[in-house]
């Protein structure tokens, strides 16, 4: 299905990426990229009095500089509130980056990572703004949702009161790749720590008085991987991932600082990850079982063991959109009046999406052009850049 063509300005658009990606933004540094964005929100033409901070980042247990950014737009036509979303900061790896266009691609020099993720989303909300205030599109009434430290845990949307956001009905969070794809569902993540207190002893003299936190901690991932609750995990009762992200000390220390002592602390943190809460659950408590085995398996000479401390806490929620509701046939409808056939994709990774639908909003992600994210190979392809600031705005109009 064909729709009526959004006029778009192009270059305006990229003009905005290039100058977003230009722009510092760590996770938990947001300040100034939230500055940038206000910026060009001003000079679309959005009044003061239509932006505001709210105070996710003071329950936000890590330091953040600012809370999530909120613009309200009111209607100029009868119609349900519509959600736009996007995240403002960065994987640190995008730290100092320097854009370049190359035909019809923005890359980085190569030694960061470019920041398309997720910086292609700040500049298609204002362009949606910029489109719709300067061409006096009619439109129901829309906020658009700037969220912190998503890189880092969704924290933004997870400590976001969502009373703040005037009642949206559906919900188009930009993140993704293609204008032709969305992201109906994703995984939920559960987080583990284990903490092994062992015994140090003299490695060479009396190795039989220790017991080694090193070892326990590798038997414990053996034994994990043996009972199948490594890596891509299938179950007769569910299916999922998992992986072991840190093997180390205490903080900023190794597992054990010298060769001739045996190791008498290691700490250990994974994830693991699936489509049900429960299944995620489960893939830890796999691991907590593989842990107490381990315990089991080293003594010292007198038959003591280590003591292990098994912990574990949800991440996010898993999400699925029914492809027959409302925000998801309206997001179809959108890819297709470009000509395209939307591809409908659930996420093996989390997603603002996750903690939207939650506080009860349902989201479907759209795609922003991002390639290769959280790498130095990064980079955003500006034809389908385009393209997707052209379904938001369609998106926008049509909702």
């Amino acid at each position: 299905m064909n729709g009526p063509v959004i006029e778009l300005d192009a270059e305006a658009a990229i003009g905005h990426l290039m100058r977003f990606l230009r722009v510092d933004g760590v996770t938990g540094q947001e300040a100034n990229i939230a500055a940038a964005v206000i910026d060009e929100l001003r000079k679309a033409g959005v009044p003061e009095s239509a932006i505001r901070f709210d105070d996710a980042n003071t329950r936000i247990p890590l330091p953040t500089e600012t809370g999530n950014l909120i613009v309200e737009l009111p209607g100029t036509r009868p119609g349900a509130r519509v959600l736009f979303s996007t995240h403002l900061d960065t994987v640190p790896l995008c730290a100092g980056a320097r854009p370049e266009r190359r035909g019809d691609r923005i890359v980085s020099d190569g030694t960061t990572a470019l920041g398309g993720d997720n910086r292609t989303g700040c500049a298609m909300l204002v362009t949606i703004v910029e489109t719709l205030l300067k061409h006096d599109l009619p439109h129901p009434p829309i906020t658009l949702l700037f969220t912190v430290r998503e890189e880092s845990g969704l924290h933004g949307s997870r400590e976001m009161d969502p009373r703040v956001l005037g009642g949206p009905a559906m919900c188009f969070n930009v993140d993704g790749k293609l204008a032709s794809e969305l992201i109906v569902g994703a995984v939920g993540q559960e987080n583990w720590e284990v903490e092994i207190i062992g015994r140090a002893s003299h490695a060479g003299v009396a190795p039989e008085k220790g017991i080694s936190a090193t070892l326990v901690g590798a038997i414990g991932l053996a034994e994990a991987s043996k009972a199948g609750w490594f890596g891509k995990v299938v179950k007769p009762d569910g299916t999922g991932t998992s992986n072991i992200g840190i093997f180390g000390g205490r903080p900023g220390q190794p597992a054990g600082d010298a060769t001739n002592v045996v190791t008498d602390y290691a700490f250990l943190k994974g994830e693991a990850r699936a489509p049900e809460a429960a299944f995620a659950a489960r893939i830890t408590e796999g691991y907590r079982e593989a842990f107490a085995t381990a315990q089991g398996m080293v003594k010292d000479a007198d038959g003591a063991v280590a003591r292990v401390t098994f912990s574990h806490t949800a991440a996010y929620p898993p999400f699925r959109l029914d492809q027959a509701s409302a925000v998801v046939e309206v997001a179809a409808r959108g890819v297709r009046s470009l000509g395209l056939e939307p591809v409908f994709l659930f996420s093996n990774g989390g997603l603002d999406a996750n903690w939207l639908d939650r506080h009860g909003i349902p989201t479907v992600t759209i795609g922003a052009g991002q390639f290769e994210i959280h790498t130095v190979d990064e980079y955003v392809d500006l034809t389908e850049y385009v393209k997707c600031c052209r379904l938001a705005v369609t998106l926008a109009t049509i909702a």
